[in-house]
C-alpha cells in the first residue's frame, strides 16, 4: 500500500518540488545544518539524524499516509527542504479525495523569505484544488508559533482555531508531550481568491529578486 492517489513533480519558478527519494539524503543534510534559529517548533532533522527521518517518511508513504516532497532550488539545483501530502480523506462514497492536509514543511535558512514557500504552497493548493478536485485542504501548526501562523496567513488560509492537546509536540524538551495546534484551511470555494492572492504574492516576490539583481549588476 502507499499514498493513493499521484503526487507528480510540480514545477515552478523558484521552486521544483520532487517526490522524495533516498537520493536527496545529502541535499537534505547540508539544507538541515544551516542556521536553525527558527525550528524551534518544527521537526527539522540534524544531519546525522537525516537517515532515519527519511525511513520514517517512506514508512508512512506505505501506509497510505504521506506524499513527501523535496523542495529543490531551481536556479542551483540545491535541495532546500521538505514538504508534504498527509492525511488524505476520501468522500463518503469512497471515490476520490475530500481532503488533504499540507504538512512537514522546513527550509533551509538560506531559503527563508525567498518567495520559496509561497510559491511551493501555491503548487501544492493548486495541483489538491484542480486535478485531485478536493473540497478542502488543512494545514496547522503549533499554536506557540507565531512565526508559522503568519506564514499560512500570508498564502491564503484561514485561521479556524487552536485544537488542545491536538499534536506531538517537535519544541525541546517536550518529547512525548502534546501542544495545542493552530488550524488552518483553504476550501474549494476560497481558492479562486486565494490563487489570485498566491499570484500576486509570487509576482511581488520576482520583481523584488529582478530589482535586487540589477541593482547589484
Amino acid at each position: 500500500m502507499s499514498f493513493p492517489f499521484d503526487a507528480p513533480v510540480l514545477e515552478g519558478a523558484v521552486v521544483r518540488l520532487e517526490p522524495l527519494v533516498p537520493g536527496h539524503r545529502a541535499g537534505l543534510e547540508a539544507a538541515a545544518e544551516e542556521e536553525r534559529g527558527t525550528y524551534g517548533f518544527t521537526e527539522v532533522p540534524r544531519a546525522e539524524e537525516v537517515t532515519g527521518y527519511l525511513d520514517a517518511h517512506f514508512a508512512r508513504v506505505e501506509a497510505g499516509l504521506l506524499a513527501p516532497y523535496a523542495q529543490v532550488e531551481r536556479a542551483t539545483g540545491r535541495v532546500v527542504g521538505v514538504t508534504a501530502y498527509w492525511n488524505p480523506r476520501r468522500w463518503p462514497s469512497g471515490e476520490g479525495l475530500a481532503g488533504v492536509e499540507i504538512g512537514w514543511t522546513w527550509l533551509a535558512a538560506s531559503a527563508q523569505g525567498t518567495g520559496t514557500n509561497s510559491e511551493a504552497k501555491y503548487l501544492l493548493f493548486r495541483h489538491a484544488f484542480e486535478q485531485w478536485r478536493v473540497a478542502r485542504v488543512d494545514l496547522k501548526t503549533d499554536a506557540r508559533n507565531a512565526r508559522s501562523r503568519a506564514a499560512l496567513a500570508a498564502v491564503g488560509a484561514t485561521f479556524e482555531g487552536v485544537l488542545r492537546n491536538w499534536s506531538p509536540s517537535w519544541a525541546p524538551g517536550e518529547a512525548g508531550r502534546l501542544r495545542d495546534s493552530a488550524m488552518f484551511s483553504v476550501t474549494a470555494e476560497e481558492w479562486p481568491g486565494a490563487r489570485a492572492h498566491l499570484e500576486r504574492r509570487i509576482a511581488q516576490k520576482a520583481e523584488a529578486r529582478s530589482s535586487a539583481s540589477l541593482s547589484e549588476a
